[in-house]
């Protein structure tokens, strides 16, 4: 694994970046200079080449310090991935160095006012004028759109969904910084409009009609299992202070953590926390061994660890008292992040609606298993 900045320096300036709603520019420098924008990308274009398990246990050491930081790593991983797996040979060998190396800033433009879960309502125009292509649409809640310098865009392509790469500083693009909002408030949040943006025909990326089965859906994959690392991590930290500050901390000459009550607390937090490790785990080891399950289960590690993250902060922040809900508590700051988490990259709900037609499909093929066995095999 490539060097990480000074993790505990972060950490003390992270309170500060979620006050006035900015992850610094020369932090995002020094993210890139270490090499971890890049970290998995394959190695022959620049990148580290890490495992997933490599990825997520870095996800996790960054989420335990600020979610924007781990957003960073996680919506360039995303665009990078869709861009290893389904863009041509020019496109990765001129895009994936330049993402790996963060001369390039990627921002992932999906979703709409009337396109979030539903990614198929997208009414982003793409179409083609003479040897270029252009682009039409309002974008929304794009992690580090303020400075992205180049958009994986979704949008539709003579009726069909298809992606398209877009340059931040071509003409007819315009941001909104977004500010204020309740979780991921240093995650340089924007909306962008893309108003006849004319791209050439090669930045797009891969033939329209896989747009979000394909390169969507795999930036989606990829994206749910940074934030699931990213959650665990945010609960590890939570779980941390709140056994700290109860084993320090005496009222009426009694330590917190002699409370029974106190102790049910911390044994539930450490439950769920272990709990979506081994699942965050169980996640990168299928995606090592390109296990079909692995999908599935990286939606079961994201939806266990993003529930953690909320239940282990609020009881760190139930625990703790005022010194919970202090401007520069951590365990309050990751409450609010938490439910964002809930939402990104699938929804609680969609997460417990893919995993239950995951069973069933299970449950169905197992069952017409067993009736070929009671029929004598399967015929030929």
């Amino acid at each position: 694994m490539r060097t990480l900045p000074d993790l505990a320096a972060l950490r003390d300036e992270a309170a500060d970046w979620d006050l006035r709603g900015a992850l610094p520019e020369r932090t995002v420098r020094d993210v890139a200079a270490a090499g971890l924008l890049g970290l998995d990308v394959p190695e022959r274009y620049g990148g580290g080449g890490a495992t997933p398990l490599e990825l997520g246990e870095l996800c996790a050491r960054l989420g335990s310090v600020c979610g924007a930081l781990r957003g960073l790593v996680t919506v360039q991983g995303m665009v990078a991935a869709a861009l290893a797996r389904w863009g041509g040979a020019e496109q990765r060998a001129r895009w994936l160095p330049r993402l790996a190396a963060g001369d390039q800033l990627a921002g992932f433009a999906a979703t709409e006012q009337e396109a979030g879960s539903d990614l198929t309502a997208v009414e982003t125009r793409i179409s083609e004028d003479g040897d270029a292509l252009t682009v039409t649409g309002d974008k929304r809640w794009i992690t580090f759109g303020e400075l992205a310098t180049v958009c994986l865009v979704l949008g539709r392509l003579d009726g069909r969904l298809a992606t398209v790469l877009v340059e931040t500083d071509r003409p007819g693009v315009t941001r909104e910084p977004v500010s204020g909002q309740l979780g991921m408030r240093a995650a340089r949040i924007a909306h962008i409009r893309f108003d006849a943006v004319r791209v050439p025909k090669d930045h797009l990326v891969a033939p329209a009609g896989f747009g979000l089965s394909h390169v969507a859906g795999t930036a989606l994959d990829h994206g749910r299992f940074t934030v699931g690392w990213g959650c665990l991590g945010m609960a590890e930290a939570c779980l941390a202070d709140a056994t700290a500050h109860t084993a320090a901390r005496t009222q009426a000459k009694v330590a917190l953590a002699d409370h029974q009550l106190v102790r049910s607390a911390l044994a539930r937090a450490a439950v769920d926390t272990e709990a979506a490790r081994e699942l965050c785990r169980v996640a990168a080891r299928l995606r090592r061994e390109g296990d079909p399950e692995a999908i599935s289960r990286t939606v079961m590690a994201k939806y266990a660890a993003a529930r953690a993250a909320a239940s282990v902060s609020g009881r760190a922040v139930q625990l703790m008292g005022s010194a919970g809900c202090a401007p520069d508590s951590r365990a309050g700051r990751f409450f609010r992040d938490a439910q964002v988490m809930r939402i990104i990259e699938g929804s609680d709900e969609v997460s417990e609606l893919h995993i239950a037609e995951h069973l069933l499909r299970r449950a169905a093929a197992s069952g017409a298993e067993a009736g070929e066995v009671r029929e004598g095999g399967p015929r030929a």
